[in-house]
């Protein structure tokens, strides 16, 4: 079984973020792997439902939600592209957030899972902690044909250039007023 306590603590030393550690997901999100709450600065893992997951994606998981507590929580450590796209997360469905004064407003953009699943994952952030998180993983248990499967399902198929993050990021502004 995955040691999460023992990697959390490790990371989390390293990246000199304090944050904490739950098992118990957040309202709306009890079938997500993880997340992470920039309000309460805790690290989110849905161990339950990656109890019959093997190590290797256990760990995934939880590196990936790490970094973004490092992205969010000491930003100026990180790329211009990664910092501007922080306050904005584009669902792989269209549905849309922004963070603003704390808070998160909601809008949609008009498109579907084909288009925004490419959006999604390929968001400066996303990219990054994908990357952050199968290194560490590497490191931890080697590299293996389903950690790179892994890696690359979490890897968007179509590369999206920064003009059209930066549209779509205009158009959640204006929506999201």
């Amino acid at each position: 079984m995955f040691d999460y306590k023992r990697y959390f603590d490790i990371c989390r030393a390293e990246n000199g973020i304090e944050v904490s550690l739950s098992f118990d997901m957040p309202q709306g999100y009890e079938t997500a792997d993880g997340t992470f709450d920039f309000e309460t600065k805790t690290v989110y893992i849905n161990k339950e439902y990656l109890s019959q997951a093997p190590d290797y994606e256990q760990a995934f998981v939880l590196y990936h939600e790490l970094r973004h507590a490092a992205q969010y929580l000491s930003p100026e450590r990180f790329s211009g592209a990664i910092i501007r796209s922080l306050p904005y997360t584009i669902m792989f469905d269209g549905t849309c957030y922004k963070l603003a004064d704390g808070r998160y407003l909601e809008c949609r953009l008009e498109g579907g899972k084909e288009l925004f699943t490419d959006v999604y994952l390929g968001q400066p952030y996303e990219v990054d902690a994908n990357r952050y998180a199968y290194e560490k993983v590497r490191m931890l248990f080697g590299d293996s044909e389903e950690l790179r499967r892994l890696y690359d399902f979490r890897m968007p198929k179509r590369h999206v250039p920064d003009d059209e993050y930066a549209a779509y990021y205009a158009m959640i502004d204006e929506k999201a007023k």
